[in-house]
């Protein structure tokens, strides 16, 4: 049976800590201690739940962050989009980095509580949006950051190509990951490495070598 309430949801099986490669940012997240870490996917899929990707920082969007709160330029002033936000780490850091607004896209129902937690444990406004972006031309914004989004084909070939319609549209276009299996070798600027902590739980490395890079 799903959930109703899913901002009592989050607070009852995360708790607040700081991201460890971007420790100016507080998330909600779990971890060994809190209910959710120990949910199995049958267990999750019983309670009528999708899997937690708002519960955890991933690497993609650790390395984006702290590229963020490296590089203010990237975001001040400018209105940005966080695709496929998660727990809205990325916009939190876009928006502590001086964006003028930050919209959040999840088609996770549990995000916009997520995001909404969140950026009230850091004292930012962050508009949230859970319609499905990718069937419709990129949105009217100055930059869009996307984080851990190559992890599957072929949802990463779709992201990619509306990144890049975005990005001939004169978008500024930020990515974050982890070298994964589908993230492209090409077509991308490097931008910064960062050797980002993470978990074994989520990753095959405790500390997992990350990259930003700019499209085109």
């Amino acid at each position: 049976m799903p959930i109703p309430d899913a901002t009592a949801f989050i607070r009852a099986n995360t708790r607040p800590q700081t991201v460890p490669h971007a420790p100016e940012i507080t998330l909600w997240l779990a971890d060994e201690v809190t209910p959710i870490w120990r949910l199995t996917e049958e267990e999750l899929e019983a309670l009528g739940l999708p899997p937690p990707f708002w519960a955890f920082a991933w690497a993609g969007g650790q390395a984006l962050a702290r590229w963020l709160l490296d590089h203010p330029a990237e975001v001040a002033g400018k209105r940005v989009l966080d695709f496929a936000a998660g727990s809205g780490l990325v916009g939190i850091a876009a928006m502590k980095a001086g964006a003028t607004s930050v919209l959040c896209a999840d088609i996770d129902p549990f995000c916009a509580a997520a995001v909404a937690l969140n950026a009230e444990a850091n004292g930012v406004e962050i508009a949230f949006t859970d319609a499905d972006l990718l069937v419709a031309p990129p949105p009217d914004v100055d930059v869009i950051c996307a984080g851990d989004v190559c992890y599957e084909q072929p949802m990463a070939g779709r992201v990619l190509d509306w990144l890049g319609r975005a990005g001939a549209n004169g978008t500024r276009v930020l990515i974050g990951d982890p070298h994964r299996t589908y993230f492209p070798r090409e077509g991308l600027t490097f931008l910064a490495e960062y050797r980002v902590p993470t978990t074994r739980e989520l990753e095959d490395f405790e500390i997992k070598r990350t990259s930003v890079w700019a499209l085109p």
